[in-house]
C-alpha cells in the first residue's frame, strides 16, 4: 500500500512539474554523473545565480521525486503525509496563479537503478546538460549488468538536450567525454590535464598557522587566466567541480573575471572534503557524504599532499552498492590507505577489507583498527589523537560516518550547519 500510495503522489508531482515548466518556460541545467554531482550542481548555482534568478536542488534532490520537488519548491515530505499533500496544493496554485519563477533551474539528475535517468528524460528537457565522471567502478554498479548499462542510463540525459543546447563534459574522464559523439550542439570540455576547452593549472593547497584552509587553482579559457580561490576544502574533487561551473558559465557568455568573483563567495558542500577544527588542534577532512573507489582514491591523494606537523589518519567506512567488485575495490582502497596513512581506522563489515588490504601492503597490524560502529570508532579516535594530526573521514551513507566526525570536531554545537544528515529524518534511522 505505501509503494502504491507513493506512486500515485510521484505521478502528481511530476504532472505539476511538467505543467509548471510548461507555464513559465525556465532554462534547465541538468548535472549528471558518478562522481560530483551535487558539488558541481552547487558551484553552477554559485556562478549563475550572480547573474540570473536561479533554483537548485536542495541537497541531493536528484530522483524522480527529488527533481519534481526541486521544480515546484517544495521540500521533502519524508514519512508525513500532511506534508506530501501540502506539497501538491502548492503546486496546483503554481499552475493556477501567477508566480515570481525562476529564470534557471539547476537539476541534479541521478541514477540508483535501471530507468532512473530514462523515465525523467521522458520529460525534461534540459538547455545544458553537464557529465562530471564515471568511474569504471562507479557508485550504484550493483544494480546494474555492468559499467556499459549505467553509461546507456546516463545517456538518455545527454539525449534529452534541446536542440541547439549545451553538452559539458570532463575531458579527463575516458567514459564521460565520449558523449562528446552524441550531440550536434555546442560542446565545451574541462580539463585539468589541458585536454579541455576550459582548463586549470597551477593548483596549490593555501596554510593558515599551519593548517589547511582551502586551494587556488588558474582557469585558463579563450587565451586568458584568471585565479579561482576554493575556501574550506581540498582535493582534485573541488577543482573539478568548479571547472565544470566555469565551463557551463563561458557557454552562458560570462566572463571569467566575474565567475572568479563568484567563486571567491562560493560555499562547498558540507561532507565533501569539507576542512573542519577537530579538538586537541587537528584537523579533520569530512569526507562523509559518500565514498565510491574513485572518490576515496582522490581522498587518499588529496591528503597524501596535505603538509602537516603530525600524523595522517583514515577513517574509512564501508562502500556500497559495488555488487561483485565490493571486496576487491576495498582491498584496493585498503593498499592505497597504506600508502599515505599512519593509522587506518575502518568502520562496518565491508570495510574490514580495507584493514586486509592494508595489512597485506605492508602496513603495521597495530596501526590498523576495526570498527562496527562509526560512533564508537569516534570515540577511540578521540583517544588517538594529538596535536597536528590530520584525519580522513570518508563512508557510504550507511556507516553514518558523521558520527564519528561529531565525536572529534571541536565545535559540536555547530553539528547541523557542519555536518550532512542533520534532519531529524536522519536522526531516527
Amino acid at each position: 500500500m505505501k509503494a502504491i500510495l507513493k506512486n500515485i503522489v510521484v505521478s502528481i508531482l511530476t504532472l505539476e512539474a511538467r505543467l509548471v515548466l510548461y507555464k513559465y518556460k525556465p532554462q534547465i541545467v541538468a548535472v549528471t554523473g558518478n562522481v560530483g554531482k551535487t558539488s558541481t550542481k552547487d558551484a553552477i548555482y554559485s556562478v549563475t545565480s550572480s547573474r540570473f534568478f536561479v533554483r537548485k536542488s536542495e541537497k541531493s534532490f536528484n530522483t524522480d521525486v527529488g527533481i519534481p520537488l526541486t521544480i515546484l519548491g517544495c521540500q521533502n515530505g519524508w514519512s508525513n503525509p500532511l506534508v506530501w499533500v501540502k506539497n501538491i496544493v502548492e503546486g496546483f496554485f503554481l499552475i493556477l496563479l501567477k508566480n515570481h519563477y525562476p529564470a534557471w533551474l539547476v537539476l541534479e539528475v541521478g541514477a540508483d537503478k535501471p530507468g532512473d535517468i530514462k523515465s525523467v528524460a521522458k520529460w525534461l528537457r534540459p538547455d545544458v546538460v553537464v557529465v562530471t565522471r564515471i568511474p569504471d567502478v562507479p557508485v550504484h554498479v550493483e544494480y546494474f549488468d555492468g559499467l556499459d548499462e549505467l553509461i546507456e542510463e546516463k545517456r538518455a540525459l545527454v539525449s534529452s538536450l534541446k536542440e541547439g543546447g549545451l553538452l559539458v563534459l570532463n575531458a579527463d574522464d575516458v567514459n564521460t567525454i565520449k558523449f562528446k559523439e552524441d550531440t550536434r550542439g555546442r560542446v565545451i570540455t574541462y580539463s585539468m590535464l589541458e585536454r579541455g576547452t576550459v582548463n586549470a593549472s597551477k593548483d596549490e593547497i593555501h596554510y593558515k598557522k599551519g593548517l589547511p584552509v582551502g586551494l587556488t587553482y588558474r582557469v585558463d579559457y579563450g587565451g586568458s587566466s584568471v585565479p579561482i580561490k576554493i575556501e574550506g576544502s581540498v582535493g582534485r574533487q573541488q577543482i573539478y567541480s568548479t571547472l565544470g561551473a566555469v565551463a557551463v558559465a563561458v557557454g552562458l557568455n560570462i566572463d571569467l573575471v566575474s565567475i572568479g568573483n563568484a567563486l571567491e563567495l562560493h560555499v562547498t558542500p558540507v561532507g565533501r572534503m569539507h576542512i573542519l577544527e577537530g579538538i586537541k588542534s587537528t584537523t579533520i577532512i569530512d569526507d562523509s557524504y559518500n565514498s565510491s573507489p574513485a572518490a576515496l582514491l582522490e581522498a587518499l591523494l588529496a591528503l597524501k599532499r596535505l603538509e602537516t606537523s603530525g600524523r595522517k589518519i583514515a577513517v574509512l567506512g564501508d562502500m556500497m552498492e559495488l555488487g561483485v567488485h565490493t571486496a576487491e575495490e576495498h582491498k584496493k582502497g585498503g593498499k592505497q590507505a597504506a600508502e599515505t596513512v599512519d593509522i587506518l581506522l575502518t568502520v562496518g563489515v565491508r570495510a574490514r577489507h580495507f584493514a586486509e588490504g592494508a595489512l597485506n601492503a605492508g602496513m603495521s597490524e597495530k596501526n590498523i583498527f576495526q570498527y562496527d560502529n562509526s560512533e564508537r570508532a569516534g570515540k577511540e579516535l578521540e583517544s588517538l589523537l594529538s596535536e597536528g594530526d590530520v584525519v580522513l573521514i570518508k563512508g557510504s551513507q550507511s556507516p553514518r560516518l558523521e558520527k564519528t566526525v561529531l565525536e572529534v570536531m571541536k565545535h559540536p554545537e555547530r553539528r547541523e550547519e557542519l555536518l550532512v544528515r542533520q534532519d531529524k529524518e536522519w536522526e531516527r534511522r
